[in-house]
């Protein structure tokens, strides 16, 4: 299957050179371009890609705001695109929104070609991704909100889980795909596809991005986690 692509970027340069990496892979094809969230929200609506990649501050309509009409119009109907943002690493005001908007993941600029491609792959197939680097910076952002380890207690939400399915949250929060869990807990991976399912029924989330954004606020995972 031939994997869809719009590229959204306000500079002409980068999304040539992104449409370049892309098109040179064989499962991959760029189907329009944009330079603004407006014009990305028309030709999604116009193109149906299955990914676009999303550049955040752009004149105009933003990239927030865009993933946010992007998500919200196609929700009803059976084709939602996945919104994967990429922006750098000035931007980390903007990383806890970007991904409450709808995003599907969000890695920054200066990710080599193959992990962007792979991300682009990850997405598509209807899983999520944060790369490691905004993890970490995410846990930075809420660490003064966290509680300490002698205050720690499992939030009330977070009661519906079993001690399994909290330990896979963990992991996924530190920015582990379903295979470096299954190897983590050795166990297989369809048992980790199905843990993960899970963890997203019972607290009411769309996917693993949200779920790494709930791990954060909840205190779920604290200051040091990540090592």
């Amino acid at each position: 299957m031939t994997i869809r692509v719009l590229l959204v970027d306000d500079q002409p340069l980068l999304r040539t050179g992104f449409r370049l990496i892309l098109e040179a892979e064989p499962d991959i094809t760029v189907v329009g371009q944009a330079g603004d969230g407006k014009d990305a929200q028309e030709q999604t609506r116009a193109l149906l890609p299955d990914v676009v990649l999303m550049d955040i501050r752009m004149p105009g309509v933003d990239g927030i705001e865009a993933t946010r009409r992007i998500v919200r119009e196609a929700a009803p109907t059976a084709h939602v695109p996945k919104v994967l943002v990429l922006t750098t690493f000035d931007l980390d005001e903007y990383i806890v929104e970007a991904l409450r908007s709808g995003a599907s993941g969000f890695l920054l600029k200066d990710v080599p070609p193959d992990e962007l491609v792979q991300a682009i792959r990850v997405v598509a197939g209807g899983d999520a991704i944060v790369a490691p680097s905004v993890t970490r910076r995410l846990l930075d952002r809420f660490a003064a909100r966290l509680p300490s380890a002698h205050e720690q207690a499992t939030p009330a939400r977070l009661d519906r889980l079993t001690e399994r399915e909290l330990e896979v949250l963990r992991l996924i929060a530190k920015g582990m795909s379903n295979a470096e869990i299954a190897a983590k807990l050795v166990v297989s991976e369809t048992t980790v596809k199905t843990h993960v399912g899970n963890v997203l029924t019972k607290l009411g989330l769309r996917d693993r991005v949200q779920a790494v954004v709930l791990a954060y606020e909840t205190g779920l995972i604290t200051p040091g986690a990540l090592s």
